[in-house]
């Protein structure tokens, strides 16, 4: 009878969940890592709740990164970044498969395995939707003075553009809020950043407050620049959505007034 271990969607739920599958000393095919609750359970299969285990969670990324040396270890985590639901299965066959390698760092090289090939795909995709959001967030000033951006990413990638901003505006107070997840990305003025969440009872409304009047002045002045410059005969709409797909506009200063 096949093994599923249900868990968070988190870091610590997913390699908590891979912790527990080796402790089962269970042959590997017959277990399986489910990422929340299924409406459709499976004939012939027990079901486990697996809850989140921060010191199972740490041996286990451990492993990993020893191991797989820190590109796998950075691959699998921009894979657990991912909206994908079989996330949590690749990754722990991905494991399995690395740790019965010769040399483990090298599982990311071996794409014919479909479960590796699957986090790397996760791994990608989720790595490059960090790469546009890097570029495509735009701030706005407040009147308190508190600079924030609103973004809706596919992805939980928060945490990998965090470092970005922060390393470049340490000395200003930003907000970053991922509206799909209720998540926030708070960074204090020459502190260190962090994420919150509105499960954890935390809220900042931007409704609340006004746009500052040299960020109105300037949104007007950045957009109107923006579709001026633009040249009528060498208008490419393709090229354009290719480079700046639109889910990301609704989010973009230029795209708002």
């Amino acid at each position: 009878m096949d093994q599923y271990l249900i868990c968070e969607d988190s870091l610590e739920g997913i390699f908590t969940a891979i912790y527990d599958a080796y402790l089962l000393k269970r042959p590997h095919d017959e277990i399986h890592i489910q990422v929340g609750e299924e409406e459709n359970l499976r004939l012939f299969a027990e079901y486990r709740t697996i809850k989140a285990d921060p010191l199972k969670a740490k041996k286990v990324a451990r492993t990993i990164g020893k191991k797989f040396g820190s590109e796998g270890y950075m691959s699998v985590c921009r894979a657990l970044a991912s909206a994908d639901s079989s996330k949590g299965e690749a990754i722990y066959k991905m494991v399995v498969a690395g740790l019965l390698m010769k040399n483990p760092s090298d599982i990311m090289g071996n794409l014919k395995n479909r479960n590796v090939m699957k986090v790397f795909e996760l791994a990608r995709f989720s790595g490059n939707e960090a790469h546009f959001l890097v570029e495509f967030i735009r701030f706005r000033e407040l009147d308190n003075g508190i600079l924030y951006a609103r973004t809706g990413p596919k992805n939980n990638v928060l945490t990998f553009v965090m470092p970005h901003f922060a390393d470049r505006l340490p000395m200003e107070n930003f907000v970053i809020h991922d509206e799909v997840r209720g998540l926030y990305g708070l960074h204090p003025a020459q502190k260190e950043w962090y994420i919150v969440t509105e499960a954890e009872g935390f809220s900042f409304k931007a409704s609340e407050h006004a746009f500052s009047e040299d960020e109105i002045i300037y949104s007007e002045l950045f957009t109107a620049f923006f579709h001026i410059i633009a040249i009528e005969e060498r208008k490419n709409i393709k090229l354009q959505r290719n480079m700046l797909p639109l889910r990301y506009r609704e989010y973009m200063t230029e795209f708002m007034i």
